[in-house]
């Protein structure tokens, strides 16, 4: 058994068109697309000081997402990537359920804690850039079988309570580490949508890019 889950998706950058396309599609490809859900969700990026978490490969979020009213808090740990298409990104990911706070010492006991703790040493952590995404998912599935959710996402990228700049993008997120070959497949599908590229960025990579325009004023 792994230590950590391996996430595996497809991503892309979206134009608003490519996005409304995707959210009035029945199917994509082979793929039957279902009932969107709608999230609206604030990511908090934190790490050290010296950014000792980034040095090591990993990043840490907090998501607070928000449906119907109710709030729930989660944290994400993901790690480095492995080597792959534009499109695909396959990367260690481990979560757990926490509250809206930075300081790791509110969390729960859970093994995403255990490894922030090692991954930080003796050093506070602290929110460097953050995420305001309205988010729309829907499951993806075929001969009847969910295989993965496909998210529709419009980001505004946040900084010490700045709006810094906004893109779109497109993800789907395999539910099964069997089914990569439905994946490979779909990627076809989602290549042939005007208005998607393949994105080899992470958002936070994006996000990072904004903070880095803002500071040189090149944005």
């Amino acid at each position: 058994m792994r230590e950590y889950e391996l996430e595996i998706e497809l991503k892309y950058a979206a134009t608003p068109a490519a996005l409304a396309a995707l959210a009035d599609a029945d199917r994509l490809g082979p793929a039957v697309l279902g009932p969107t859900v709608v999230n609206d969700e604030t990511d908090r990026y934190l790490d050290t000081p010296d950014r000792r978490l980034a040095a090591a490969a990993w990043a840490c979020r907090l998501r607070t997402r928000r449906v119907d009213g109710v709030a729930r808090t989660f944290v994400s740990l993901k790690g480095p990537a492995e080597p792959a298409a534009a499109e695909m990104h396959r990367r260690p990911e481990i979560e757990a359920t926490a509250p809206d706070d930075p300081d790791p010492a509110q969390w729960p006991p859970s093994p995403a804690h255990e490894l922030v703790d090692r991954l930080r040493g003796d050093a506070p952590l602290a929110e460097f850039v953050g995420l305001a995404q309205l988010r729309r998912e829907r499951p993806v599935a075929v001969d009847g079988r969910r295989i993965g959710t496909l998210s529709l996402d419009d980001v505004t990228v946040m900084r010490n309570g700045e709006a810094l700049g906004q893109f779109g993008a497109v993800e789907l997120e395999l539910g099964h580490i069997g089914d990569d070959d439905r994946l490979d497949a779909l990627a076809g599908d989602l290549a042939a949508i005007p208005g998607l590229r393949a994105d080899g960025r992470t958002k936070l990579e994006h996000a990072l890019a904004f903070v880095a325009g803002s500071v040189t004023g090149n944005r």
